[in-house]
């Protein structure tokens, strides 16, 4: 049996970036690897001033969630002390001794080898694969520190790839300075601003509780989700020139019931008489836009009563939707890791230009979708559909 090629990015994540990523999924193919761990550190040495340990944890698990072959670690989250290259080598190869492994550094990094703990035992534990980035020093210093330590028993391997000339001390003053950097994935960008890291003002009191709910409460795939409805209804309510507060809230919230057991969530609109649907009852595909309203007051203590409108109506629509609501339903539509689907584009298109319009297409899509597959749309989404035909807007199109 050929043993599995283990690839490791360490490091602070703080916040994890494009770049890092672009390391990562380089070495996979470069070194035609069969996964890589990606552990940030727990408490590293020579660092301080770093976000807390959860907060990045959960910004590397959305970063990479949707990534074949990354794979978030919590490794050197969970050890207690000081993290080591050292001891995280060691673990690994307890817990996979029959997997090689190797280590993905950048050129400023193989310059720093010699400083690691029990550096001399490191370079026999792992191969390491050596990815381009700006450096200050020569090329040539570089080469003769490479051959210093392969005569000392090192293993290297050059991983071809573009330099990303930044880092995450650029990306953190960006952030500080009220510049969004494109290098940052969305929904890590959407978690430093509801946690307000990083110099970001804080938008609402309870973010970093609330994210720590979610992230608790929800699948990493759907918290990963949530983040990036929650950024695209940002970006709508400001084009469409509303409440972006109310707006983000809402999305934050519109999933924190999705992952609940179906028999909880039954049970929870019984027990309130929140809906005698007997057709949304049995479906958690909609249910949860119910079930969520009521958590998002009960749980996360929600009194607006716009906000939880618009959690209650995001699967469904609702006849008299505001410009809130019909901004939630489409952000949950639209968000930049929505698989695509054949209205993706068009409504993306018209979203920003018309809320009921995108609201009508996106509908009358999905009913031709269920149509073709022979499941009913459910009545309170083909009323939905005519009442928007009835607005001036649509009726000009």
């Amino acid at each position: 049996m050929a043993k599995e090629r283990i690839g490791i990015l360490g490091g602070t994540f703080n916040p994890i970036h494009e770049g890092h990523i672009a390391m990562a999924r380089a070495a996979l193919q470069n070194a035609h690897l069969d996964r890589v761990l990606i552990l940030p550190d727990g408490t590293p040495p020579h660092k301080t001033g770093i976000a807390d340990a959860e907060d990045r944890w959960r910004m590397v698990s959305v970063a990479v969630v949707h990534e074949k072959g990354l794979e978030a670690s919590r490794l050197e989250l969970d050890r207690e002390g000081t993290t080591y290259t050292y001891d995280t080598l060691k673990a690994l190869t307890k817990a996979y001794p029959r997997a090689d492994l190797f280590y993905i550094i950048g050129t400023d990094t193989l310059m720093e080898l010699h400083t690691w703990f029990r550096s001399d035992d490191v370079l026999h534990m792992c191969t390491f694969l050596v990815c381009p980035r700006r450096t200050d020093h020569a090329p040539e210093e570089i080469l003769q520190e490479r051959k210093r330590l392969t005569a000392l028993g090192a293993r290297f391997q050059s991983v071809d790839m573009p330099i990303y000339n930044v880092s995450s001390t650029d990306i953190r003053k960006a952030l500080s300075d009220g510049t969004a950097s494109q290098l940052l994935p969305v929904p890590v960008l959407e978690y430093c601003r509801v946690a307000a890291l990083y110099g970001l003002p804080q938008r609402f009191r309870q973010g970093r509780e609330w994210l720590a709910m979610l992230f608790h409460d929800l699948t990493v795939k759907r918290f990963a989700h949530t983040l990036c409805v929650a950024h695209t209804a940002v970006y709508l309510a400001r084009v469409h020139h509303l409440d972006d507060r109310k707006a983000e809230i809402a999305a934050l919230l519109h999933d924190c019931a999705k992952c609940m057991p179906m028999k909880k969530m039954q049970k929870i609109c019984r027990e309130h008489a929140l809906t005698n649907d007997v057709t949304m009852i049995e479906s958690g595909a909609l249910l949860h836009a119910i079930a969520g309203a009521y958590q998002a007051a009960s749980v996360y203590g929600i009194e607006d009563p716009d906000i939880l409108r618009a959690i209650s109506c995001h699967t469904t629509g609702k006849i008299g939707m505001t410009d809130l609501d019909m901004v939630v339903y489409l952000a949950d539509k639209i968000e930049p890791t929505r698989n695509a689907y054949p209205a993706l584009s068009k409504v993306r298109m018209l979203a920003p230009l018309s809320l009921s319009k995108a609201m009508l297409y996106s509908i009358e899509s999905t009913q031709a979708f269920v149509k073709s597959s022979s499941k009913p749309l459910h009545p309170q989404s083909i009323r939905t559909a005519e009442w928007l035909k009835t607005l001036p807007e649509v009726r000009e199109r």
